[in-house]
């Protein structure tokens, strides 16, 4: 599928080269691709973590929780989850405070500084 994908770009690669727009929407699509890789070998390997710390009982019909109280089961998943939870704000976080409309305002009202401050000395 990557290689599909790559090839599609490829192809019209001279079309949307000068769509700043595209580029712009092919890199963010790219970065939520990664996080959504991200969280599915967080869930993989914590599960398969929990589900080792699982001893089981040869001769018993019960199963004997002896390793899911122990902090060492969950601190992988804990101290990863931060990670991911970083990998998220950077990959979605940045739109829900400094949207376009936020930067722009920014510009204009550093711009209209300017213009007082250089009008200022005139």
């Amino acid at each position: 599928m990557r290689r599909f994908g790559q090839n599609i770009f490829e192809d019209h690669d001279e079309q949307f080269s000068t769509d700043e727009n595209f580029n712009i929407a092919y890199r963010k699509v790219k970065r939520i691709k990664g996080f959504y890789s991200h969280l599915r070998v967080y869930i993989i390997v914590n599960a398969i973590i929990i589900i080792t710390n699982l001893n089981r009982d040869v001769f018993g019909k019960d199963i004997i929780y002896n390793g899911l109280s122990d902090w060492h089961t969950y601190s992988t998943a804990f101290y990863w989850g931060i990670a991911l939870l970083i990998h998220a704000f950077s990959v979605f976080g940045p739109d829900i405070f400094f949207t376009k409309d936020w930067e722009q305002k920014k510009i204009q009202k550093f711009m209209e500084k300017e213009a007082q401050n250089k009008n200022k000395w005139e």
